[in-house]
């Protein structure tokens, strides 16, 4: 394990620092209801992953390598799941918690990702299912940390972000990626 984790940790802050659906989500929870929010949305999205962990070690998600009808199955659930949040106010913590984890859930290429990207790192004689298991818990600690910074540093931007223009700017440059995500998905050959 120890000379394939600086590996993978270096190609996973990599996939993880590049924006996408989860970063989105919680930037734009941070930004409507505050960093408790964007830190719940993030939680989803850590329950997510965990389960596409799980799944990947266990080899259930192995599943939308070899079928492309459950391949489409996830990949058109997650193109027609809108995470659309509460309405600007209140926060209700269920619903942003259910946008990171349904974002995550509905999104086939994080599946792929754990039954395509993680084999690549083990060693031949690992002990199955407990070290894609171990690098899928590595995966989730980088993402976590990611996105609670991400919460943190735009909290701390807010006072500039929440202004009624910049707001309506960033609603649309948000709705119109999360279309363009969904659309891509919908539209994507395996």
């Amino acid at each position: 394990m120890s000379t394939a984790l600086p590996g993978f940790a270096l190609a996973s802050t990599l996939l993880i620092l590049a924006p996408g659906p989860d970063s989105l989500l919680v930037l734009r929870n941070t930004l409507r209801h505050g960093r408790r929010a964007g830190w719940v949305t993030a939680s989803g999205t850590l329950s997510g992953l965990l389960a596409w962990a799980v799944a990947a070690a266990y080899g259930l998600s192995a599943l939308l390598r070899a079928s492309q009808v459950g391949y489409d199955a996830v990949r058109f659930a997650g193109a027609a799941a809108a995470p659309a949040g509460p309405a600007p106010g209140r926060a209700g913590w269920g619903r942003v918690y259910l946008n990171g984890l349904l974002s995550n859930l509905f999104n086939p290429k994080i599946g792929v990702f754990f039954i395509a990207f993680l084999p690549g790192f083990i060693p031949a004689g690992a002990a199955t299912p407990l070290f894609p298991l171990a690098l899928g818990v590595w995966f989730i600690a980088e993402t976590g940390a990611w996105l609670a910074t991400l919460a943190w540093m735009a909290a701390r931007g807010a006072g500039w972000l929440r202004r009624p223009a910049v707001q309506r700017s960033l609603e649309r440059v948000t709705g119109v990626a999360l279309i363009g995500f969904g659309l891509r998905l919908a539209t994507a050959v395996r």
